[in-house]
């Protein structure tokens, strides 16, 4: 055997010709300005920088490449719902989060709204699983905030008459309206304004 046969390390595979993450972000953008449905396959391989056969090897099919690109904008550091809840006061929840939807549904920096809103809102049957994992979780953020509500009331921070699922249920739709009215051009100032009269009627201490 040669000294070069026996010292030649073992094949690892080729490695990628694309960072992965920058590729993720590029597809987010994509299916954030065109929903799941309207990002066609080379939409999403021109934006990435890569052709079908390196989107399948690295991402899965296009539903699988539309969630992992929704849980990449759920953890961005921007984001507001989660983090709102953990503020110490009802008000403050609520607060939190409207101004939070304010500035990033109007962000110019990124495309107008909120892609879990608006990513699937109408499908066609091929879309329909995509469709029922992002009511799932805004089903999943109405909950999450009707429990910390619960809370508030539980320590004096609500009225004893006010509503937590109701009150929940409200705030989604507001949040859901917002980032309506950004794709239609609604600025930060404006969706400021949805907010304060929001907060000016709510029923917890500031």
């Amino acid at each position: 055997m040669s000294a070069t046969a026996s010292t030649a390390a073992p094949s690892v595979g080729r490695p990628r010709a694309f960072d992965m993450d920058t590729a993720l972000q590029k597809a987010l953008e994509v299916f954030w300005l065109k929903g799941y449905e309207g990002a066609s396959l080379p939409d999403l391989c021109e934006a990435m920088g890569i052709n079908k056969p390196s989107l399948y090897a690295a991402f899965g099919n296009k539903e699988q490449l539309f969630l992992k690109a929704i849980e990449l904008y759920e953890n961005r550091p921007c984001a507001f719902y989660y983090p709102a809840l953990e503020q110490p006061t009802s008000y403050q929840v609520v607060q939190h989060m409207l101004c939070g939807a304010a500035k990033a549904n109007a962000d110019p920096a990124n495309p107008p709204g909120c892609v879990i809103v608006q990513g699937a809102l109408a499908c066609s049957e091929s879309g329909a699983s995509v469709k029922q994992a992002l009511i799932e979780k805004r089903q999943k953020g109405e909950v999450a905030l009707r429990e910390r509500l619960e809370r508030a009331q539980a320590e004096g921070d609500l009225p004893a008459d006010a509503d937590p699922a109701a009150l929940a249920r409200y705030i989604g739709a507001v949040l859901q309206g917002m980032a309506i009215q950004a794709t239609s051009g609604a600025s930060c100032d404006d969706l400021r304004m949805v907010a304060e009269t929001v907060l000016q009627a709510w029923p917890g201490k500031k």
